[in-house]
């Protein structure tokens, strides 16, 4: 029997390779392999077939659908779900991670693709794409197993990865990749294609309502009663590391700003309570070799007083780009 080698016969269902039994394909039928025919024969069926299947439309290397998980159902994980649960070209919500299911299984049942619900140390097995949007202390045990196994992980507890910098280097070493979304920022397309050259300084200033930050732990180690004050007050000066670690649920958008640019330690930062606005409003000021550029932002609050809502959609954003014909932006 001859056998086929070209990539057609894997694709019209012939495992093995061999040309398969009579198949009509866009209305002619092909002569099988056996019952007599010489080996120039069967070749010139197999490349008859080839030439039926690709004229038919249906030789093609269709990807299969990306598998995507989502850790964390709190104000940016229901909104990825929803939003792969509806329809996202090219991938699949297949599961789901959450600290308290039952808190959830109302919401959880109104989807119509059903995710399996699994425990973190599980998800890597049923997705190629992990989105983390979980407290920043499960981030480690998220993405590792992902960057591990060379998969993608969408990191937003950006300022975890700061104390967690080896898995930079794990994703290189396994072929994956971690991925820090835009998140609440904008013209980090800008900051990244300046540090292409040379960035002199990137400098930013944030302004929150109160209840954004609420409970920081900056704000309770130094003892700053901001319920109380009726003013603009600035009470943080310092780097994007340090803001990092004083603010872990507040400021990730430092953090993915100095990523994109020169770096945690360079990369200066204001933090303003100000209980005269009810946005979260971010302006960023960066001086190159190649351009000055000036950035604002005020985002407006999620049911989570600390994220603006812009935040999951840029991670929707993220995901309709990885099958999109078009993508704009870097």
């Amino acid at each position: 029997m001859y056998a086929c080698r070209c990539r057609s016969a894997a694709t019209i269902g012939n495992r093995r390779g061999t040309v398969s039994p009579p198949s009509r394909l866009a209305g002619l039928t092909v002569a099988p392999a056996s019952g007599g025919l010489t080996t120039l024969g069967n070749r010139r069926a197999c490349l008859l077939r080839c030439a039926v299947v690709r004229a038919s439309g249906k030789l093609t290397n269709a990807p299969t659908d990306l598998r995507v998980a989502v850790a964390g159902l709190g104000a940016i994980g229901t909104k990825v779900a929803e939003a792969l649960d509806q329809g996202i070209n090219g991938l699949v919500l297949s599961a789901v991670s959450v600290l308290n299911p039952e808190k959830h299984r109302s919401w959880l049942g109104k989807l119509t693709s059903k995710p399996a619900v699994l425990p973190i140390e599980a998800l890597s097995d049923a997705a190629d794409i992990v989105i983390e949007c979980a407290p920043s202390k499960l981030m480690r045990s998220i993405v590792a197993p992902f960057v591990e196994s060379g998969k993608t992980a969408v990191v937003l507890s950006a300022g975890a990865l700061l104390d967690h910098e080896d898995l930079i280097e794990l994703a290189k070493h396994n072929g994956g990749q971690i991925v820090v979304p835009t998140g609440a920022l904008i013209g980090l397309d800008a900051v990244t294609a300046a540090a292409v050259g040379k960035i002199q300084s990137v400098r930013m200033v944030t302004r929150k309502p109160i209840l954004g930050l609420a409970g920081a732990p900056y704000i309770v180690e130094n003892s700053i009663d901001i319920e109380r004050i009726t003013e603009p007050l600035r009470i943080f000066e310092g780097t994007a590391r340090e803001a990092a670690k004083g603010f872990p649920a507040n400021l990730n958008v430092a953090v993915a700003l100095s990523l994109a640019g020169i770096g945690p330690d360079q990369t200066r930062l204001e933090i303003w309570a100000d209980p005269t606005v009810t946005r979260n409003v971010h302006r960023i000021e960066v001086e190159s070799d190649s351009a000055r550029f000036s950035m604002a932002i005020e985002n407006i609050p999620s049911e989570n007083p600390r994220t603006g809502r812009i935040t999951a959609l840029s991670v929707i954003a993220y995901l309709r780009k990885q099958r999109a014909s078009l993508r704009v932006g870097t």
